[in-house]
């Protein structure tokens, strides 16, 4: 039996290497390793925070340009591009990736802590509450996301727009060109393998350490090791069999089922809660935190030097959200595609940024309210101690508290399966060079080593040191992110040359004397060609006109190529290895023109290999020949052209292309 494979050998070996050393250092040394990594994370906090501080806000003003500027309106993918999954699909992918375990850990702990110790208030004061949600949002809001953002816009246009492999070094085309398939490639993308296992299995780590506490105040499950690391074994396999379920029923079904358990915990504590106050938070805390964004995206605390609560907070966020950006950024890449850059990036910022303003306001509001006005003195000691169960020590002063108990423990875990499942999926993708077919037993791998990892660490005691390891490798990213950046403006202007170079193409057909009368037109207008029809153009008008222009270009010497006989494609090789292409393809529409987009129809060499909806001339579909550029459909129908219409239609795309190629280069010089 041969045994199949599909990976890049230097990323794999050199990963699993990597990963191997850092877990057995961590295991085997785990206070001195945290000893070490802590004193490198200190120095960084201290003598290079700026950078943190300064390029978080460069990723978030630039992210918010691309949104607002004509680049929005580009594809991640052809111009004909259609999304892979519906938007609450989407935002549920997003949200389980992203940080919805962190919601659900941090959701009353963080707002509290910084109620009980305020960087510039009194504690516990009214001051000191409305300063700990604009704190928590400023972590978790616009700034965590646009650094997602960043690493995942990168990824998906370069994938689905310029067809490069869904890879962190694919970013890096436009500075270093075919050089990302070399030794920086390799190193790229083995750093964001290290940094998604090493996160996953970290996490993986901290969140047995809730659900055990969870269960410890449900059921009585003692809590230690050894159940932590059953809870680990146990989360491990259902990520396993989530693999083998595949990305739409595996990832996607789980990640629906917790946005659905997460909206009814969210709305139980608001029905439970002090509601009108709550709703009346929510509001002001929406207010506070956007009047105050540009004050603390700047803020190192120059002047009133803070350094170790910044370190301990801030910068320690950012350097977090860095270190995971390659994963969240690939996976969030991987179900983006067909989506305009502007939708994407509103999807993005703006959705979970409002999920968490809600979610934090409800539970940590309600969380300082209980403290403030309840007398829940434990809650804030509970929270000092151990934040894990923070959680379920705020669950004892609501009704129903072993509903909402149950209902978070669930949620923890099935956020677990998804991450696991989606960092295996990731991973698996990094080390396989990107392609997504490959073997089941790969992504098995990747989930199992996963628990594997965090076993080890949880048992040495080793999960605080390769955290803070992860961390500290944020710094050398921060710099391939602000390349990202500069090398993604560059290709944007590019697209957005070749389109404006287009924009102004119309379908009155240049260069020509025809013969077809107008009423002739109008009636082809009007027409609904079958399939058929559609073939007989294509082989009868459209092929001899293709034929002619590349005899003509094969004359003057160029290397040009026509192929297809239903699906047309023609390429012409230029000097400075640009190719032209010009591609005439069918689609299909329902007769209700309000049906949405037409589909392709795939028969490139034959007529019989159509699309099964495609049906026979019973008036259900009819078909438009549409043309096709590299960069995508048109959306033009050239069906009743006559083959000097179709003619000119190529020299008129052929001169916007020219013109594009005119004015890149003229502005490189």
């Amino acid at each position: 039996m041969k045994f199949h494979y599909k990976f890049s050998p230097p990323v794999f070996g050199g990963s699993v290497a990597m990963i191997a050393l850092l877990v057995l250092t961590g295991a085997a040394w785990p206070t001195e390793s945290q000893q070490f990594y802590s004193a490198i994370q200190s120095w960084i906090e201290t003598h290079v925070g700026w950078l943190y501080i300064l390029g978080v806000a460069i990723f978030l003003i630039f992210i918010v340009f691309v949104m607002a500027s004509r680049y929005g309106d580009i594809k991640l993918g052809p111009d004909h591009a259609e999304p892979d999954y519906s938007y609450g699909s989407w935002f549920s992918m997003l949200f389980s990736a992203g940080m919805g375990i962190g919601l659900v850990f941090f959701g009353v702990g963080e707002p509290v802590m910084h109620f009980l110790a305020p960087p510039d208030v009194s504690p516990e004061t009214i001051e000191a509450a409305r300063e700990a949600l604009k704190i928590t949002m400023f972590h978790w809001g616009l700034h965590a996301w646009a650094i997602y953002a960043v690493v995942a816009l990168s990824l998906a246009y370069f994938t689905y727009r310029h067809q490069l492999p869904l890879l962190p070094r694919s970013a890096l085309y436009p500075l270093i060109g075919e050089r990302i398939y070399g030794p920086i490639g390799h190193a790229v993308d083995t750093f964001a393998v290290i940094g998604t296992l090493i996160g996953v299995a970290t996490s993986l780590g901290y969140g047995s350490m809730q659900v055990n506490a969870g269960l410890n105040y449900l059921f009585g499950v003692p809590v230690s090791t050894n159940i932590q690391i059953l809870l680990i074994v146990v989360i491990s396999l259902m990520a396993t069999a989530s693999v083998f379920s595949g990305l739409d029923r595996g990832v996607k079904k789980l990640s629906e089922l917790n946005l659905m358990l997460a909206f009814s915990l969210l709305v139980l504590i608001l029905i439970v809660g002090p509601t009108v106050t709550l709703l009346q938070t929510l509001v002001q805390n929406a207010g506070s935190y956007l009047s105050d964004l540009v004050n603390k995206t700047f803020n190192l605390y120059a002047y009133d030097r803070k350094d170790a609560w910044l370190g301990g907070w801030t910068l320690l966020y950012w350097g977090w959200w860095i270190s995971w950006s390659p994963f969240v950024g690939t996976f969030i890449a991987r179900v983006s595609r067909g989506r305009t850059i502007r939708e994407f990036l509103v999807g993005i910022l703006f959705v979970p940024t409002g999920v968490a303003l809600i979610w934090f306001t409800i539970f940590g509001n309600s969380g300082i309210d209980l403290i403030m006005n309840g007398g829940a003195t434990d809650l804030a000691e509970a929270v000092n101690t151990d934040v894990s169960v923070a959680l379920f020590k705020f669950f004892e002063y609501m009704p129903l508290t072993e509903i909402l108990s149950g209902i978070a423990i669930i949620l923890v875990v099935v956020f677990f399966v998804t991450s696991s499942d989606s960092g295996s999926l990731v991973i698996d993708s990094l080390t396989s060079g990107g392609v997504t077919d490959a073997p089941v037993w790969q992504r098995i791998f990747w989930a199992l080593l996963q628990g594997v990892v965090a076993i080890v660490l949880l048992w040495a005691g080793g999960l605080a040191a390769l955290q803070t390891a992860t961390i500290v490798s944020a710094l050398p990213f921060v710099l391939v992110m602000l390349a990202m950046c500069f090398g993604l403006y560059k290709a944007l202007q590019d697209d957005a040359l070749r389109m404006r170079n287009l924009q102004n193409h119309h379908t009155t057909v240049q260069y020509t004397k025809t013969t077809v009368d107008w009423q002739s037109r109008i009636r082809s207008l009007n027409s609904r060609p079958t399939r058929r029809d559609a073939n007989h153009f294509l082989r009868t008008v459209a092929r001899p006109a293709l034929e002619n222009v590349r005899s003509e270009f094969d004359e003057q010497g160029f290397r040009v190529k026509l192929t297809g006989i239903t699906n047309l494609r023609l390429e012409i090789q230029q000097a400075d290895e640009n190719v032209f292409v010009y591609a005439l393809r069918k689609r299909y529409f329902t007769t209700a023109l309000a049906m949405g987009p037409g589909e392709l129809v795939m028969d490139e060499d034959t007529e019989e290999a159509e699309d099964s909806r495609a049906e026979e001339d019973d008036g259900t579909f009819y078909y438009r020949v549409e043309v096709f550029l590299e960069q995508g459909g048109q959306e033009y129908d050239v069906m009743g052209y006559t083959e000097e219409q179709i003619i000119a239609d190529v020299v008129t795309q052929y001169e916007r292309y020219l013109q594009y190629l005119h004015l890149s280069h003229a502005e490189l010089v």
